[in-house]
């Protein structure tokens, strides 16, 4: 649990540093692969500004119960976009699937859940997806 805290704590210092230099909370995106994954989701939907969005590849949510009580006021808004592929045998689609579930029953309201056939990788269809998903939030 201290690692997933320090990893959010540097995270949410490069976002902080973003704000001070002018970028507009909105136009800010997140993203990470696995424990990467992690670090995005808690960073952003602790901060206390709705980001541009989250993007969680092949990621689950552990201290799902912390997260649920400590989130920021506009967070929940923030878009979040998760892939994970069927066949990822390190990070199981279960393991995913609880992670969307946990975020929708906080009140997440724009989250879109997209599989591949894949393993514990990332997909040309899956990165024609995330354009997609990046270009219709920030145009």
């Amino acid at each position: 649990a201290e690692g997933i805290h320090q990893a959010v704590r540097q995270a949410r210092e490069l976002i902080d540093a973003e704000r001070d230099s002018g970028v507009p909370a909105g136009r800010i995106v997140i993203g990470g692969f696995s424990q990467g994954g992690v670090v995005a989701l808690h960073t952003a939907l602790r901060y206390p500004e709705r980001l541009g969005g989250i993007l969680a590849l092949s990621t689950w949510l552990p201290l799902r119960e912390a997260l649920a009580r400590e989130h920021g006021a506009n967070a929940l808004a923030t878009p979040i976009f998760m892939g994970h592929g069927t066949q990822d045998d390190l990070v199981r689609l279960a393991s995913a699937e609880r992670a969307r579930d946990a975020l929708s029953a906080m009140g997440c309201t724009d989250l879109s859940f997209r599989t591949y056939p894949m393993a514990h990788t990332i997909s040309m269809d899956e990165v024609k997806d995330l354009r997609a998903w990046l270009q219709q939030r920030l145009g």
